[in-house]
């Protein structure tokens, strides 16, 4: 340990014999150099303080003999890896919830999953049972231009059998470096042979915006998925497609949308915004961490008429779009409050190659909502309090739902009264269905994705010539037959899913909805599955209706002041 008392006696004494020696060489009036003796042992005294007290070095010589001790005389060997990861953890969870340590083993899917890419084949798959599942492919990406499809089988992969292969087993054998090959043979329904496929590997996208697509003439919908590196991109994309196809107003789905970058977030609201507008502001302990973000008036879709559905599980960078959106009243808000977190984190490296995010500031609406909901060290309870709100269903537009709240209160450009300090609440609350018991254990085991492919199996050429590459037409004509389901309750109770009867006719609309849901998504991917569970989307058909509501309501928002 390096000894800063010594450093200290040595530049103290030095200092003194210095200054006598100028005074003996008469370069100084006695005045000054007594001066500049005090300042010397004031100054050496405020460092001694500093740096003998209770400082960040004493700490972590402290924590360095309890290692050390522990390694040396603990009645059983010990990992200090592992020990100091713990110790690592438990710093962290002093502090706030969002504050966190990222282990090497999970920094590499965390990095891939904000940055936007991966290197591989590019496929969605699923393991059941012992087989490897291609449930689509990746748009884009190398398996698709080869014409591999959803609901194929990998059987082999490098002439080595893939029958029975595991999670990391997929991982370890199809990712890899991009120019790389790797052979596979495929078992394809309705085909004899085996199908022989030698792909190149590539750089695989991972989108954040999942569906986007036309509902009608003048309707378009948008889901994104999380705030990653190139969210902003992928939106402006397909909303200039949608655009093009008479779009005119937007439903843009933030549910489940747990964040991400706040400079994303900035951006997707900026292309929906008139210039000069403040969309988000952070401020920290140190001020290099206070900005601010304002509109640039470049966005092209200022005009379309704007509704956003979010619920609990949207967080941080969704709750920045919604809370700009809100305080300018720009567009409506339907569904469940978010989930109140308004913290802004950076990652540090760390040179063994893990990471740890560290809380550095807030972040406000344009109003000086902070949205942060208050926390404790219980990460446990201040997650489930997201989930256990109780909430009244209806119009909300002048925010009575939160009136009798001890919350902040904050006003919108049109006057409306809107709270800080716990997400945001709808204008309109429409809350989620919950499921039975009995449907999270067909989701929870695959059911729904087995007898999707089952069903495909049999199924999937006459499917694929009546419907075409018409996702809309399936999800409005095709139909789950009672056959269907005994099937689908069979492969349930395989499966260890407890059949109870109520909870089967109480869910029945959902239970179909699913099993069209997994069958379109083999057939069309994200847009297949969104088109058919948007028809049992109670949040969404509320959303459709309030469209010609919401220009009235808006331009009559400054009589709620």
């Amino acid at each position: 340990m390096f000894d800063f008392q010594a450093v200290i006696r040595y530049t103290t004494t030095h200092f003194r014999h210095f200054i006598g020696n100028v005074y003996m060489r008469k370069r100084f009036s006695l005045g000054t150099v007594i001066l500049l003796v005090v300042v010397s042992v004031i100054a050496g005294s405020m460092l001694n303080q500093l740096i003998s007290g209770d400082t960040i070095y004493d700490q972590l010589h402290k924590f360095g003999d309890v290692l050390n001790y522990t390694e040396k005389y603990y009645v059983e060997d010990v990992d200090t890896g592992k020990l100091t990861e713990a110790a690592i953890n438990g710093l962290l969870n002093q502090l706030d919830p969002h504050s966190v340590y990222i282990p090497v083993s999970e920094l590499q899917k965390v990095t891939e999953d904000f940055q936007g890419s991966f290197e591989g084949i590019g496929i969605e798959y699923q393991v059941l049972a012992d087989t490897l599942l291609v449930v689509a492919p990746i748009t884009g990406g190398p398996s698709e231009a080869l014409g591999i499809q959803g609901g194929d089988k990998i059987v082999r992969i490098n002439d080595s059998s893939a029958v029975g292969i595991t999670q990391e087993g997929v991982q370890k054998k199809l990712r890899g470096p991009k120019g790389s090959r790797v052979k596979v043979s495929i078992v394809r329904s309705g085909m004899r042979e085996l199908l022989d496929f030698e792909i190149t590997r590539d750089k695989i996208p991972i989108y954040t915006v999942d569906a986007s697509f036309m509902i009608d003439g003048q309707t378009g919908y948008v889901s994104v998925n999380r705030f990653a590196a190139k969210t902003h991109d992928e939106f402006l994309a397909a909303v200039t497609k949608l655009s093009g196809e008479g779009m005119k107003r937007l439903v843009l789905d933030l549910r489940s949308n747990p964040g991400g970058y706040l400079e994303q977030a900035y951006k997707l609201v900026d292309e929906m915004m008139p210039r000069g507008r403040k969309i988000v502001f952070t401020k920290g302990r140190r001020p290099e961490f206070d900005d601010e973000y304002i509109s640039s008036g470049a966005g092209k879709f200022k005009d379309v008429t704007l509704i956003i559905l979010v619920n609990a599980s949207s967080a941080s960078a969704s709750e920045i779009v919604a809370g700009a959106v809100q305080d300018w009243d720009r567009g409506l808000i339907i569904g469940e409050t978010t989930f109140g977190k308004g913290l802004v984190q950076r990652q540090f490296d760390l040179k063994d190659g893990s990471a740890f995010r560290l809380t550095t500031a807030r972040y406000y609406t344009p109003s000086g909502r902070l949205i942060q909901r208050p926390y404790d060290h219980d990460k446990a309870k201040y997650a489930r309090a997201a989930f256990e709100r109780q909430e009244t269903e209806g119009e909300n537009v002048s925010h009575s739902e939160e009136r009798d709240s001890t919350r902040p209160t904050y006003k919108t450009m049109g006057g409306r009264i809107v709270y800080g300090g716990g997400g945001i609440t709808p204008d309109y609350i429409v809350k989620s269905d919950h499921l039975t018991e009995y449907t999270v254990q067909l989701r929870s085991r695959n059911v729904f994705l087995q007898f999707a492919d089952k069903y495909l199996d049999r199924h999937g050429a006459e499917l694929k010539s009546r419907y075409g590459k018409s996702a809309d037409k399936y999800a409005d004509e095709f139909e789950v037959t009672g056959p269907m389901l005994a099937e689908l309750q069979a492969l349930g109770k395989t499966a260890g899913a407890t059949f109870k009867q109520e909870d089967f006719d109480k869910d029945l609309r959902y239970i179909k909805a699913f099993t069209r849901a997994f069958i379109a998504r083999s057939l069309w991917g994200n847009e297949g599955s969104s088109r058919v569970m948007l028809r049992e989307d109670a949040q969404f058909r509320k959303a459709l209706e309030l469209f010609p509501e919401t220009d009235r309501i808006l331009s009559n928002l400054s009589s709620l002041k």
